[in-house]
C-alpha cells in the first residue's frame, strides 16, 4: 500500500456544546439513495433533527433537484461562500472524482474559514471509475486529513484509514438501497410458488464497463459454473453498446461465444434498468455476480441483500467486509477461476439465501440516524466524533 502523504491539519477552535433542535447539513450528493437513507423513518423526540439541504441543479445552480446531481454544485467554492449561512455542517459522500486536489483544497480552506466543520464518508478507497489511483489517493490526501470527523463502511476500510493517514474513522453500515415499500413487495412475491419452482439462476450484468470492472473475464468460469450444477442457469443482461452489433464496444468474439453457449446461458440485449427494472431484475436473480477488479464497497451488494439474492464477490475492496458473501479470488492481478466456481457451488448449495427483514432495515435506519445526529453534534461543538466513539 502508498504511504500517503500527510497535509498538516489546522485544528478547528472548540466550541461549547449547546441544545440544538435541528441541524443543517449539506450533503454531497443529497439525492442519492445511501444518503436519502440516513433519516430515520421514525423521528426521535429526543434527537435533533436532521435537515438535509436538496441538491442544486447542475445546469441552474439557483434551483433544486431531487434527480439530476451530477455534477455537485455544493462542492464549488463560491457555492458555499453563497451559502455557508443555509448549512451548519458538510457532509462529503462522492461526486468528487471530477476535481483535482488544489480544488478540494480551496473547498477545505473555505469551509475553516466560514467555520463549517467537515464531515466525510470514506466509501472509495480506490476509485472503481480510474485504472490509475494516484489521482484518487492525492483526493484523498487532502480530504481525509482535513475531515473533522471521518465514517466508513467496514472495519477492514478503517483499518487501512488509520494505516495510510493515522486518522480514526467510525464504522457504520450500508443502509438499504431499494425503498422499504419495494422490499415489502417483493419479499411477499418470493412466497408464491413461481418463485420457489424456478430454476437456480446466475446473473451477470455487462454494462458499459467502468475500468474496475471486468465481466468478460469471468464468463468462461460461470458457464463451467452452471453447467456442473444440476438445473442452473446463467442469465447475461448486455448493454446494447457492448453486445449489439451497432455499439461502440460491440466485442465480436464475446457475441461468439455467447451465441455458442447452450441453453443453460440466457442472453438478453437491453438498455440501461431504471430504478424499479433494477430492483425487479435483481429480485428475479438467485445469485449476482460483482465483476469488479478493484472497489471498496457495493451499493449493487446491499441492493441485493434488500431483496434477497446472494452476491458472489470478489476477494478485492472490502465487500466480504461489507456483508455476508461468495467469495471467490479476483483483484487487478487477475482471477482465480476455480474459486469462481466454488463459489457459485456454495451460492447453490446453500439457496434460497433469505432477505434482510424490512423490520430490521428500519431498526438499522433509526440507528445511522442517530449515530450521525451525534457526529454532527461532536463536530459542531469542536470535538472528534472518530474520538469519541472508537476506543
Amino acid at each position: 500500500m502508498p504511504t500517503a502523504r500527510r497535509p498538516v491539519r489546522t485544528e478547528r477552535p472548540a466550541r461549547s456544546r449547546r441544545r440544538r433542535d435541528r441541524i443543517k447539513v449539506a450533503s454531497v450528493p443529497a439525492a442519492h439513495p445511501y444518503v436519502r437513507h440516513l433519516s430515520p423513518v421514525r423521528e426521535d423526540p429526543g434527537a435533533p433533527r436532521v435537515l438535509r439541504l436538496t441538491d442544486p441543479d447542475p445546469r441552474n445552480p439557483s434551483r433544486v433537484t431531487l434527480s439530476k446531481w451530477w455534477p455537485p454544485v455544493m462542492l464549488e467554492p463560491s457555492w458555499v461562500r453563497r451559502h455557508q449561512a443555509d448549512f451548519d455542517v458538510f457532509h462529503l459522500h462522492f461526486g468528487f472524482d471530477g476535481h483535482a486536489p488544489a480544488q478540494l483544497a480551496d473547498l477545505v480552506d473555505i469551509l475553516r474559514h466560514a467555520g463549517r466543520p467537515l464531515v466525510h464518508t470514506v466509501h472509495d478507497l480506490r476509485s472503481p471509475r480510474q485504472v490509475e489511483r494516484e489521482q484518487h489517493d492525492a483526493r484523498l490526501d487532502v480530504l481525509i486529513p482535513a475531515a473533522d470527523a471521518l465514517i466508513t463502511l467496514t472495519p477492514g476500510a478503517a483499518h487501512e484509514i488509520k494505516e495510510r493517514w493515522g486518522r480514526r474513522a467510525v464504522v457504520l453500515p450500508h443502509p438499504h438501497v431499494v425503498s422499504l415499500a419495494t422490499m415489502e413487495r417483493i419479499h411477499r412475491r418470493r412466497e408464491t410458488p413461481d418463485h420457489r419452482h424456478r430454476p437456480f439462476t446466475v446473473g451477470l450484468r455487462v454494462s458499459k464497463p467502468r475500468p474496475g470492472d471486468d465481466p468478460f473475464t469471468l464468463l468462461p468460469a460461470l458457464i463451467r459454473a452452471v453447467r456442473s450444477l444440476p438445473g442452473a442457469i446463467l442469465q447475461v443482461d448486455a448493454h446494447p453498446d457492448v453486445l449489439g452489433p451497432s455499439g461502440g464496444r460491440f466485442d465480436v468474439d464475446l457475441a461468439r461465444h455467447m451465441q455458442r453457449a447452450d441453453h443453460r446461458v440466457r442472453v438478453r440485449v437491453r438498455e440501461f434498468f431504471s430504478d424499479a427494472q433494477l430492483w425487479d431484475y435483481l429480485a428475479g436473480l438467485d445469485a449476482s455476480v460483482l465483476p469488479y477488479r478493484f472497489g471498496t464497497h457495493s451499493s449493487w451488494l446491499e441492493a441485493c441483500r434488500d431483496v434477497g439474492t446472494a452476491v458472489v464477490a470478489p476477494s478485492c475492496g472490502y465487500f466480504a467486509d461489507q456483508a455476508p458473501v461468495f467469495r471467490f479470488g479476483m483483484d487487478d492481478h487477475g482471477l482465480d477461476e476455480d474459486s469462481l466456481v466454488n463459489a457459485v457451488r456454495r451460492a447453490y448449495e446453500q439457496w434460497p439465501v433469505e432477505p434482510v427483514p424490512v423490520e430490521e432495515r428500519v431498526e438499522q435506519r433509526q440507528q445511522l440516524a442517530a449515530a450521525h445526529a451525534r457526529i454532527y453534534l461532536d463536530v459542531l461543538a469542536g470535538e472528534s466524533a472518530r474520538d469519541r466513539l472508537e476506543p
